[in-house]
């Protein structure tokens, strides 16, 4: 069930797809009898220095891929030089985390009923020290999972027949997570009052994520806060247009991996028009469907400054732990280098539209029909 949690979008799991399937379309330029000696992939994000434009995204349930599996990732970023996030949704605390890693790391909050509880939250993250909080603004309410719904996915399992068969055959997994007391939602276990069924993420969901959601909350969220905030799940222009407004320091292109609106675009071709809206006022950066150090240099030269992992990294875990995040890093970063040099650059800040040789129908079908709308409205 963790493994179809992590691998599967909502409904008919088309826009999960197309996250993918869409970079494949992008086509490169390649440039020879150029200088690639001394190259760097020394960049920022939301203007901490990072080793290479790559970050970990916040992932639910990462610590039921691997025993303390947000602690494991969180080291492995920091190894690596790139900031790590961690979900509201986590097995591992705040504290967890913050005990037992030595980096600063970054911290996604999602907007429920509870709001003193969210207050509490912030403060907890930045008691930890947390150098930037991560807004989620698309999950107000739930997409439907199918494969959610089959394996009645819940934490920790419940002890049903299909369920104990199936982790017979996994042996490796049921040690990892006897040796751990990091079996539920612990950044929600012992501090929110009043919730229902905490083993179940579709029941939390339903009863306290706040379909209310504003930026009047964004606002308000921002000046608690206080410090660098980055607002994740944009997708249009006219919400690109608010999150510049709102003062935020960076937003994220981001369609929440396929798992919330079946049929959405794609994150890389949702990118171009967003760029082209607020670019030049807030920082862009990408979401969805990175699985290479070629897709990392396809979002960049499409005008984001940095980008995010989340399955990627979470199949290095679940396989390897830490040591599986770390190769999961370096072959990203392995590829990104190749691919910038064959591509005639040294700077991977330098990386920008001129090495595309062709983005096949992504322009058309990212810019909404403005004509139209109009008329509608």
């Amino acid at each position: 069930m963790f493994y179809d949690y992590a691998d599967s979008g909502s409904y008919s799991e088309g826009t999960y797809r197309s996250n993918e399937t869409d970079f494949a379309k992008i086509k490169l330029r390649q440039r020879v009898a150029v200088d690639m000696t001394n190259r760097t992939l020394a960049s920022t994000m939301a203007g901490e220095p990072v080793a290479m434009p790559v970050a970990i995204a916040p992932t639910g349930l990462t610590g039921m891929q691997h025993a303390d599996g947000e602690i494991h990732a969180a080291r492995a970023a920091a190894k690596a030089g790139v900031p790590f996030t961690l979900s509201t949704m986590s097995i591992c605390s705040i504290e967890d985390v913050a005990e037992n890693t030595d980096k600063p790391f970054w911290f996604q909050l999602y907007v429920m009923r509870d709001r003193d509880f969210i207050g509490r939250l912030i403060e907890r993250a930045r008691a930890a020290q947390c150098s930037a909080l991560v807004l989620t603004l698309d999950l107000q309410i739930l997409g439907q999972r199918h494969k959610d719904v089959k394996n009645g996915l819940s934490t920790p399992p419940k002890p049903t027949l299909s369920n104990l068969i199936n982790l017979a055959t996994k042996p490796r997994w049921c040690f990892g997570m006897l040796g751990t007391q990091r079996r539920t939602f612990r950044n929600i276990v012992g501090h929110a009052q009043g919730v229902g069924d905490l083993s179940s993420l579709s029941s939390w969901t339903a009863e306290q994520f706040d379909p209310s959601l504003s930026w009047d909350d964004v606002a308000r969220i921002k000046d608690q806060w206080g410090g660098k905030l980055i607002l994740k799940g944009i997708l249009d222009p006219e919400d690109a247009e608010m999150a510049a407004r709102s003062g935020a320091d960076a937003l994220i292109v981001s369609n929440h991996g396929g798992r919330q609106l079946d049929g959405a675009l794609s994150s890389i071709s949702a990118l171009p028009a967003v760029v082209e809206t607020v670019g030049s006022r807030i920082e862009v950066l990408f979401d969805g469907g990175i699985r290479s150090g070629q897709d990392v240099i396809k979002a960049l030269a499409l005008g984001a400054h940095g980008t995010f992992i989340g399955r990627a990294f979470l199949y290095g875990l679940g396989a390897g732990g830490e040591a599986g995040v770390t190769q999961c890093l370096d072959i990203i970063r392995k590829e990104l280098d190749v691919t910038m040099a064959m591509c005639g650059l040294r700077d991977v800040r330098q990386v920008d539209a001129r090495i595309i040789a062709d983005l096949g129908d992504l322009l058309s079908r990212s810019r909404p029909d403005t004509a139209a709308r109009s008329a509608a409205e």
